[in-house]
């Protein structure tokens, strides 16, 4: 992995690209995978910053790409990048055709009959291609040898790899072409809104013992028979996933403001009974540019203790998150896949929302590695929530 002073110098520039009679048919034996070298992770960066840079400027989010690089969930090999280049090209003048990273992530697979085990899943992030290489099929080529790749890499993770994921903010017919599934993209979103509520605020202090409560809870449901026949698969909710969110979270923070938002999350409820939400703030415009309606409060993760939560308790946590995103000036809160018992109950909560499905954002999507024959017309991918997205 690439060091980050290394990296982030913003005044380098981009290998050229070759003339289009130079390049390989995307179905041509010489491209193969690699991974890239500093300067064509700078080339990279460089080309995607115009499309993810959300309210920073480019030179910032050199910066910040490059330090989350260093966060638990990408350190220690946990981030891969990838690149399809021509075999037929020197190493220090090739051209980067498309590009990707992928995440290695703990997950947990549980048959019908709830035997359950830890696995582990690759997340598909950044699939980027340059706009003058597009339409010729690298992309897809990229993603036909990541496929070929993914089942076996890293096996010296301690488990057997079962799945790939992605979530697409295109057609997610490209990707169900290429063998990743699009799962049900659905979310609920409710309005900033000061409020009092009564929910105890929750701090980064907190949140790694929360995790460990979360992670038993839910092992243990998945050690029960499922009620639909189904066998279930769900990326971890672990500590280094929510610790990724905040650190880009609070790097965009301290740019666009000189603070980081403290407040991580709200709980309430009795022990044992408690309900509690985990969130992160997402600046995609500058506040200052008077379009930063699409500026989002995402819970990352909401849990119901014991499944049945005292109503007023889910109440003062939603609450909680609408008054941050208040108070942080964003145009919305989303709450990701909620169970039908936790849509139900904020139904008869005095608290408005608008049910949405995501026709071309973030939808995600899954190839199954792991045993059974078209297992992902029949699992059931659960906690298909924000923390887990990369």
């Amino acid at each position: 992995m690439a060091s980050v002073t290394s990296l982030v110098n913003p005044n380098s520039s981009p290998n050229k690209l070759g003339n289009s009679d130079d390049r390989p048919d995307s179905a041509s034996s010489r491209l193969h995978l690699n991974h890239p070298t500093e300067s064509e992770t700078l080339q990279i960066w460089n080309q995607t910053s115009s499309d993810w840079r959300d309210a920073l400027t480019v030179p910032q989010y050199l910066e910040e790409y490059a330090y989350l690089l260093t966060v638990p969930l990408a350190r220690n090999n946990g981030i891969t990048q990838w690149i399809l280049v021509d075999n037929n090209q020197p190493a220090t003048k090739r051209t980067v055709l498309a590009s990707c990273e992928t995440f290695l992530k703990r997950a947990l697979f549980s048959d019908p009959d709830g035997k359950c085990e830890q696995v582990i899943a690759h997340g598909i992030a950044s699939v980027y291609c340059e706009p003058g290489l597009r339409k010729r099929g690298y992309a897809s080529r990229l993603l036909e040898e990541l496929s070929k790749t993914l089942p076996n890499w890293r096996a010296d993770a301690g488990a057997k790899c079962v799945a790939s994921m992605l979530y697409s903010d295109i057609d997610p017919g490209f990707y169900q072409r290429l063998g990743w599934n699009p799962f049900p993209s659905y979310h609920l979103e409710f309005e900033p809104k000061v409020a009092p509520h009564g929910a105890t605020h929750l701090y980064a202090e907190d949140l790694a013992a929360l995790c460990e409560k979360d992670e038993t809870i839910f092992r243990s449901s998945l050690s029960k028979p499922s009620t639909e026949s189904q066998p279930r698969f769900a990326i971890v909710p672990d500590h280094d996933h929510l610790v990724w969110h905040h650190s880009k979270e609070e790097f965009g923070a301290q740019r666009l403001f000189g603070k980081t938002p403290l407040v991580k999350g709200a709980i309430a409820g009795p022990p044992g009974n408690r309900v509690w939400a985990i969130w992160a703030h997402r600046f995609y415009q500058h506040p200052e540019s008077g379009s930063s309606a699409n500026n989002t409060l995402y819970i990352l993760r909401f849990v119901m203790e014991n499944g049945a939560p005292a109503a007023e308790d889910v109440r003062a946590i939603l609450q909680a998150a609408q008054t941050e995103a208040a108070e942080w000036g964003l145009g919305k809160v989303k709450l990701w896949s909620p169970s039908k018992a936790l849509e139900d109950l904020i139904e008869t909560l005095d608290v408005s929302f608008q049910g949405r499905t995501r026709v071309r954002e973030s939808i995600p999507c899954l190839q199954w590695y792991g045993e059974g024959d078209g297992l992902p017309g029949s699992l059931d991918w659960v906690l298909n929530e924000k923390y887990a997205w990369c």
